[in-house]
């Protein structure tokens, strides 16, 4: 699963708020009580469930129905049929930071917020979240930005106790400051522990992509849309230090956001798993009660990171585009993004919030109470966005299956940086 399933796959493998229809996702069947159903297609937990409530208690007569695909791969090839033909796609709908440039491209076929007052909101974002959704010629903006994806790395404290490493999050970041140093705690973390069912990391695919997204402002295209794969160093680097992991068995070998993975976090398969902010609701979800205050949050290595970040959209295909227009604001507004950080963790996109008590000063309970706040928000302002490219997709699948491949032994770190970088070109075309 690539990293763009994983940012998706945050939820199980569906969600519903409210009462799904037949054929959900579509837009227009309203019930027969004359309300206005507005049906809000998703990826992942987005933390919505009380916004939702606020939203209709404050709209009286509107209804909204919620679906949440857990595998992005699925949501986006059907989301991206629906908008190609103009078919009722949602009234509402949530686009991946990995997606933008390609639904900028049908930008005709999504309400232009820039005749909503899109104006006089749009200073309120941070500068690359308000231009990641608006096409090259400024004329036209797709989606308000509703969260970014502050990098860390969450660890299970208990299991470092027990392979006879520090648990304490400032003596476990001091463990790590490099990727190589990440490795070499990975080795005493296999040696202390002396258990073949336990592992440092969950995948090599995971942190492959932590790294990558944190060694370059471009990863397999560059802004030209050139693909860039064999010549970029970051994406050799981040190949190098996830197959050197998987050389020294550090790897559970998990597809990230299986049956298998989520099942991971309570057998304790694995020890760290990287972790933009979202992230932690996954784990908390996955892990259950019994596992709280037994996982912590250290800063990842390299200090920093931007993993995800969605927007909302409406397609002009919905029927009921005002009150889409509506919730869109009321949803990545400051209520709405709060609402969000505080249900599942998502950072928000807005700065103004960043000096807020409620969110500088935030801790997480579950993660024994680790400051969220000074983890993730404290780099925020300085996130830079990594330019992926209408063809990020189906290359990066490409490259990630075959780093898969390495991970299951099928072959050798060489021969698969070969096969990759063939795989790439091939998707490419």
């Amino acid at each position: 699963m690539n990293r763009t399933q994983r940012i998706a796959a945050m939820a199980v493998s569906a969600l519903a708020v409210g009462v799904l229809a037949a054929g959900c996702g579509g837009s227009g069947d309203d019930s027969s009580d004359g309300k206005v159903t507005l049906r809000v297609n998703l990826f992942g937990k987005f933390g919505y469930k009380d916004l939702y409530k606020q939203f209709e208690a404050e709209h009286p007569g509107v209804k909204i129905v919620e679906t949440a695909e857990g595998d992005l791969g699925k949501y986006n090839t059907k989301l991206s049929q629906q908008i190609a033909a103009n078919a009722a796609a949602g009234d509402v709908v949530a686009i991946e930071e990995g997606q933008t440039v390609n639904f900028l491209q049908s930008a005709d076929k999504f309400v232009n917020l820039q005749d909503h007052g899109y104006a006089d909101i749009k200073a309120d974002y941070l500068p690359y979240v308000a231009d990641a959704a608006t096409t090259a010629d400024g004329n036209t903006t797709i989606g308000l930005g509703t969260d970014v994806g502050g990098l860390a790395m969450c660890y299970r404290r208990d299991l470092f106790e027990k392979a006879g490493l520090p648990a304490e999050r400032e003596e476990v970041a001091k463990l790590w400051p490099t990727w190589q140093d990440f490795i070499a705690t990975g080795e005493k973390f296999q040696q202390g522990i002396n258990d073949p069912k336990v592992h440092f990391i969950d995948a090599a695919t995971n942190t492959y992509n932590s790294i990558l997204m944190q060694g370059s402002k471009e990863t397999y295209f560059d802004r030209d849309n050139k693909l860039v794969v064999d010549s970029n160093p970051a994406v050799k680097n981040a190949w190098d230090l996830s197959t050197e992991m998987v050389d020294a068995g550090l790897s559970a070998k998990l597809v990230a956001f299986s049956d298998e993975w989520n099942a991971g976090f309570k057998n304790g398969a694995f020890a760290t798993v990287a972790c933009p902010a979202w992230m932690t609701g996954t784990i908390k979800g996955n892990a259950g009660d019994a596992l709280a205050g037994k996982w912590d949050i250290a800063t990842v290595p390299g200090g920093s990171g931007n993993w995800g970040g969605s927007w909302l959209a409406v397609p002009k295909s919905s029927k009921h585009q005002k009150e889409a227009i509506e919730l869109i604001k009321f949803l990545s507004s400051k209520t709405g993004q709060m609402g969000a950080f505080e249900s599942e963790g998502r950072l928000p996109s807005l700065p103004a919030l960043y000096d807020t008590p409620e969110l500088k000063d935030a801790k997480n309970d579950y993660f024994n109470n680790a400051p969220t706040g000074q983890l993730f928000v404290a780099g925020a302002r300085n996130l830079e966005p990594v330019y992926l490219g209408a063809k990020n997709v189906p290359v990066r699948d490409a490259f990630e299956n075959v780093l898969r491949s390495v991970e299951n032994g099928q072959r050798s770190q060489a021969d698969g940086w070969k096969e990759a970088i063939k795989a790439a070109q091939k998707a490419a075309k």
